[in-house]
């Protein structure tokens, strides 16, 4: 008989009836077994489990036993209790089995297979902009230069009063420059660096003659096309002491031009111009003797002899000291050495390019 079918009985339960009733519980509980071992999920499991909790009240038991027979309620409710325990125990065992076969799913799914190869890292390199600025420094550096720095946010005074340029140049102007909405103590408004000279002040009212430097830097100006960018790194050199003369000038540039360019095969030359920092001025060109540019003149730098108004913004006296400045792109001299046609590959990050200076 089922444990159902004795619990569906409308009679009161007997001493004579104990035997029949031990027997299905002992059924049920296989029953349970069976149904615990069935459940793939936990979620069936638990819904297993309060079946077998409502199948085996001691309540339903004890609705059918006189009120009276103590000694049939003490027997019922040990053998209703075992088969409760051996039902807890088989739910026990069953979650963790069901806990071990997810963790062991998780564990396959997760698994490496260390015997395919690894993933190789790509190894970076120095971006040809930088490799040229280290470079740029340190040939100077072995010709006794210092190297300056100065904030990429100047006031007007450092870019453009101190440098002897008047109110009404075009460099001052919004098409030129980038200004930034703060202003100077002056009520100047604050602009990006439209060039590396505002360096070149700050370190020479920060030193005495005699003052021997060149300050690289990122610059900021309105423009942009295959030969230009809003955003370019320059660097300058700075001279003063109180026998410097061009004849300096054109000696030190052209000992940089062939460390830097790593051949003697080169003339330079000094075309005039104007600079309103410099007097007189100088446009710096050179021509290959060999090579895919050779035969050709081209620009790559600026420079002439500090203009005295300049060097008395130094702090100095122009009757004592004097000096030479040059100044010129490092993206220029990159691309002339790398044979780099178009700006704007510097910066777009394209790995293409960019592979072929590891």
């Amino acid at each position: 008989m089922k444990l159902q079918d004795i619990l569906d009985l409308k009679a009161q339960l007997l001493e004579s009836d104990l035997p029949k009733v031990k027997q299905a519980l002992r059924e049920h509980v296989q029953e349970v077994k069976a149904a615990f071992s069935a459940a793939t999920r936990p979620a069936d499991l638990e819904n297993e489990k309060a079946k077998a909790i409502k199948s085996l009240s001691f309540k339903e038991f004890v609705k059918r036993v006189d009120a009276a027979n103590h000694t049939l309620k003490k027997e019922l409710g040990a053998a209703v209790n075992e088969a409760a325990r051996t039902v807890e125990e088989e739910l026990r065992l069953r979650r963790k089995a069901l806990a071990d076969e997810a963790m062991n799913a998780r564990l396959r799914a997760e698994k490496l297979d260390v015997t395919l190869p690894g993933r190789t890292s790509q190894i970076g390199t120095i971006h040809p902009i930088s490799r040229t600025w280290m470079r740029i420094e340190e040939i100077f550096a072995s010709i006794g230069f210092e190297v300056g720095d100065g904030p990429e946010i100047e006031t007007d005074w450092y870019s453009f009063t101190a440098l002897n340029n008047p109110e009404n140049h075009p460099a001052r102007s919004m098409q030129d420059t980038f200004y930034v909405d703060a202003r100077d103590s002056d009520g100047r408004f604050l602009c990006l660096r439209p060039h590396t000279s505002p360096m070149q002040v700050r370190f020479a009212r920060m030193h005495l003659p005699p003052i021997k430097a060149i300050v690289p830097g990122r610059t900021y100006r309105v423009d942009s096309d295959a030969t230009h960018s809003p955003m370019f790194h320059q660097f300058e050199g700075l001279w003063v002491d109180e026998h410097i003369s061009l004849a300096d000038l054109k000696s030190i540039y052209t000992q940089f031009l062939e460390q830097f360019f790593e051949t003697k095969k080169l003339n330079v030359r000094f075309r005039p111009s104007y600079f309103p920092f410099t007097e007189p001025s100088a446009e710096i060109d050179v021509m290959f003797e060999e090579g895919a540019l050779a035969g050709r003149w081209l620009e790559i730098a600026g420079s002439g002899q500090v203009h005295p108004a300049v060097i008395r913004n130094y702090g100095l006296d122009p009757e004592r000291y004097m000096g030479f400045a040059f100044g010129g792109g490092i993206e220029r001299l990159a691309m002339l050495r790398y044979g780099v046609s178009d700006l704007r590959m510097f910066y777009e990050n394209d790995l293409r390019f960019l592979n072929q200076f590891i």
